[in-house]
């Protein structure tokens, strides 16, 4: 339905400066006014490896009548949010951070009231939704937020990104009945039960400039010694250590700064809570320079050809692909699977097959001919990658690499859904696009013990594949432990060529050193000790919150649920955003009878796409194709109210699925069914009594993570042996011990379902 608003009149629109066309940068005219969002202006500054960044969206209403805007954007996946405020004329209100729903409630109250107020949810790690309410006729708004994150750092350069779109995602499954949680293109489905908070309307090329995009950047080395700094998508003016977007750039694409620094060395530094004996530490240890042998490698490899692929993507994918089938020799096997809504393979037969010149060459030619084509149906090839690497040799290293742009929306389905088959596996992941879903590319490699490597444009393409070639199945050091221990975030397992390890941490007690220890690839030991420097970073402080959050959250989308008050603890105790709170502001003058209209800010088309591609990106269920915006709107219809998300505890959130479901169904609380899983358990450790102890103690501690997230969820007294066993496992001790244990336990489990069955049939 499209809603007709009258033009602002003559004098409303001399008070705002839009007066004329070149009145601003990215100014944009229509019969009908501007969008709201008119301005997005960044301010980062970076120290060492850290960036703090203050980002300023501007809002506007040039209609007769009082306006909601909703905003739907990204942000740096590993970055804390840490506050927020709204200015509106002369009245600036700082914003409270409040469980989800309460804040829902607070912001809706204010509303109806007729006061001003924003909040901001987030969605995905890397999406949130901003919406600002009750913008009188003619007036601006202004909101806030600050954030707080840590710099990827590998072979000497370190690299500042900063998302600027959300770009279409594939939504998989069946619409939902009833109203949608959100205001977007996409139909709500059993999959993706939010779809439609995270599918924006897209603006078609060739639409004047809707945002006038202002980046500046401030680099502090602190004691680094800086290099070159490149920005390899937009085009900057550099003046000293400050670096600034040209006037002009389109909000179409990431942000992406690259600083090459020397001279980084290991440290640990401590800050102290003011009100007690606690405190956070940031841990980072340069990778040993060791000579160690790579043991020969089980590589399937999965290229995504989906439509969101196609253009200089596709070229680069297909190059990325070509560079790691090259990086084998004949003493690995191999597998390549490429993937749209369709599954297809080189002529080389289902299974892994030895990584000859023949077979190597015969998997090059057919990634050459791979065309982007359908949608991006990614558990299929996930699974079968996965299931395949589980049942090869145990003797090589098993290792998996995604070549995709990440554009889906049922994220924590695929990790939900495949984590009881990732097992030994470790999980690479390298994301091409401009605008790349790095947040769950990054939650992907984390659960398999991998890298993500980014690519931005084919200028980046060889240097990142340098990088992933170095890491495919290579740790330098494995097994990592950081003591004295945290209990949260999940702390990393494994130190690669090129990339410090950092670990984040709560200490009691102010350590004097911490002490990092580890095998190498050949099961010998090696250890470093960090002496401590006492700081007062609030940054430290925030990184570690931001991490236990994300580790907290992808607990519970596992089904572990008993994790919910810990997470809204962490974030309300922190002052850091997170899916089950958010930010609210509300100004207590009156500007409105309550009455608003609402316009949800349609987003750039990434750069680089084509309209084609929204087509294939909508159509995961067969719905209705994507709506978009022409480059001459008559009216920019505002969608119908918002509804508020079903109930699901405090978090107000769509509907979560745990593991095992495939597609949505929740996992059977059935300890008959998960005996079928044990017994293959059973099988495993006695296929693998013979190998090595350092390798045994890897595959229980697999085993311990498998079981623990199958039990997540569960309760009652036939799965206790169970959980004890998962707590002997994670406890350590020895090997053969262990081992034995493991066995006899899971035996007793898996059998007591047949004896059950042998009774029942007799």
């Amino acid at each position: 339905m499209t809603f007709s608003v009258a033009p602002m009149r003559p004098a409303e629109l001399d008070r705002i400066g839009l007066v004329s066309e070149d009145a601003g940068v990215g100014a944009l005219r229509t019969e009908r006014g501007n969008l709201p969002l008119e301005r997005l202006d960044v301010r980062a500054t970076i120290t060492g490896l850290i960036g703090r960044v203050v980002l300023t969206t501007g809002f506007v209403n040039t209609y007769d009548t009082a306006l909601e805007a909703t905003y739907v954007f990204p942000l740096p996946d590993r970055a804390a949010v840490t506050g927020m405020k709204m200015t509106a004329g002369d009245r600036t209100v700082e914003a409270e951070l409040q469980e989800r729903a309460q804040a829902r409630q607070t912001y809706d109250d204010a509303i109806a009231a007729g006061r001003q107020a924003s909040i901001v949810e987030e969605e995905r790690p890397d999406v949130f939704t901003m919406r600002v309410g009750n913008i009188p006729a003619g007036e601006r708004v202004t909101v806030e937020l600050t954030l707080v994150g840590p710099l990827v750092f590998e072979d000497g350069a370190a690299t500042f990104r900063f998302p600027l779109v959300v770009a279409p995602r594939y939504v998989p499954g069946a619409p939902l009945e009833g109203p949608s949680v959100g205001d977007g293109y996409a139909d709500d489905t059993d999959v993706v039960p939010d779809a439609s908070r995270i599918t924006p309307p897209v603006l078609l090329p060739g639409f004047p400039n809707p945002v006038r995009l202002s980046i500046g950047v401030e680099i502090d080395p602190a004691g680094l010694e800086l290099g070159e700094v490149r920005s390899s998508l937009h085009t900057v003016a550099q003046e000293g250590n400050t670096v600034a977007v040209a006037p002009g750039e389109r909000v179409d694409r990431d942000f992406v700064l690259r600083l090459a620094y020397a001279g980084n060395s290991s440290a640990a530094v401590c800050v102290p809570d003011a009100d007690s004996d606690e405190g956070t530490y940031q841990v980072t240890v340069l990778p040993p320079d060791l000579d160690t042998p790579v043991r020969p490698r089980d590589v399937v490899l999965l290229l995504d050809r989906s439509g969101s692929m196609s253009g200089w993507k596709m070229v680069a994918a297909r190059r990325a692909a070509a560079r790691i089938v090259d990086t084998l020799t004949a003493d690995d096997t191999f597998s390549v699977i490429t993937f749209d809504d369709r599954l297809e393979r080189p002529d080389l037969g289902t299974g892994l097959v030895t990584a000859t010149d023949r077979h190597r060459f015969r998997a090059v030619e057919h990634l050459a001919a791979v065309q982007a084509r359908g949608g991006t149906e990614m558990f299929q090839p996930l699974l079968e990658g996965l299931t395949l690497l589980a049942k090869a040799t145990s003797e090589r290293d098993p290792v998996l690499v995604l070549v995709t742009d990440g554009q889906v929306g049922n994220e924590d389905q695929l990790l939900r859904d495949i984590a009881p088959v990732i097992n030994r596996t470790r999980i690479h992941a390298v994301g091409i696009d401009t605008a790349v879903n790095a947040g769950f590319l990054g939650r992907l490699a984390a659960a398999g013990a991998g890298r993500c490597e980014l690519v931005e444009s084919e200028d980046r393409l060889d240097e990142a594949m340098t990088h992933i070639q170095r890491r495919i199945g290579a740790p330098v050091i494995t097994d990592v432990v950081v003591s004295p221990e945290s209990s949260l975030p999940k702390q990393p397992t494994a130190i690669y060529p090129g990339v410090p390890l950092v670990v984040f941490g709560r200490y009691t007690g102010l350590p004097e050193a911490f002490t990092v220890r580890g095998r190498t690839r050949d099961g010998a030991q090696w250890h470093q000790t960090v002496a401590v420097l006492e700081q007062s970073e609030p940054a430290v402080r925030a990184q570690w919150a931001r991490a236990a959050l994300r580790d907290l959250e992808d607990r519970y989308a596992t089904g572990d649920r008993a994790v919910e008050d810990q997470i809204v603890q962490t974030s309300l105790r922190y002052g850091v955003l997170c899916r089950f709170t958010a930010f609210v502001a509300v100004d207590e003058k009156v500007v409105s009878d309550g009455t608003v209209h609402r316009v949800v800010q349609p987003v750039e088309l990434p750069s680089g796409w084509q309209p084609q591609q929204l087509s294939m990106q909508a159509g995961g269920y067969g719905g209705p194709p994507m709506p978009t915006f022409a480059a001459a709107p008559a009216a920019f219809p505002p969608p119908a109210a918002p509804q508020a998300f079903a109930p699901l505890s405090r978090m107000a959130a769509p509907k979560m699925m745990v593991p095992g479901g495939g597609g949505g169904a929740p996992a059977p609380d059935n300890p008959a069914e998960l005996r079928e899983i044990v017994a293959t358990e059973v099988r495993r450790l006695e296929r693998d009594a013979a190998l090595p102890a350092w390798e045994r103690r890897d595959l229980l501690a697999d085993l311990a993570s498998r079981l623990g997230t199958l039990l997540a969820g569960k309760h009652g007294s036939a799965y206790e042996p169970l959980r004890q066993l998962v707590a002997e496992l994670n406890a350590g001790g020895d090997v053969d011990k262990l081992w034995a244990r493991a066995r006899e336990v899971l035996q007793e489990f898996a059998g007591a379902g047949k004896e059950r069955r042998r009774k029942f049939w007799r």
